[in-house]
């Protein structure tokens, strides 16, 4: 009967530990905020359009500006040969675009298909408009 007593006691115990360290390895938990509604303020670099191979690749940088994370972050880009419109890319952001983060964005299309072409981006999110503002640079955040 002691031995079992032991036995219990030494589970608990070791039960309680390891729930301990478990809990002081996590941070504190995230605090939700409500996204931006309506019209949306971006910062963005002038786009940089290269010819990469078979491919045309524009890069462009875009900081928010906002007073809040914008939900739905996308980009898109459209290409018009004379009157006729030409599919481009797009880009969407995986996860809420939080106040002041920056981020580079790489757009593709195959330059068989936009040769003599012009191009124009439309900014959107899930709750509205995006207005947009150029500015000379925008510096990445360096990663650890």
């Amino acid at each position: 009967m002691k031995r079992l007593g032991l036995f219990v006691l030494a589970i608990a115990l070791g039960a309680g530990l390891s729930a301990a360290t478990v809990g002081a390895g996590q941070d504190a938990p995230r605090k939700l905020v409500a996204p931006v509604r309506g019209e949306a303020q971006v910062e963005i670099t002038t786009p940089d359009t290269k010819i990469a191979g078979s491919d045309v690749v524009t890069t462009l940088r875009v900081r928010n500006v906002s007073t809040g994370p914008i939900a739905g972050f996308k980009v898109q880009e459209n290409w018009f040969k004379d009157k006729e419109a030409l599919s481009g890319d797009e880009y969407r952001h995986p996860r809420p675009f939080q106040v002041n983060e920056v981020i580079q964005i790489k757009l593709t299309v195959p330059r068989s298909r936009v040769v003599g072409a012009r191009n124009q981006y439309q900014f959107s999110h899930a709750n509205g408009a995006i207005k947009t503002k150029v500015v000379k640079t925008l510096d990445l955040p360096t990663t650890k």
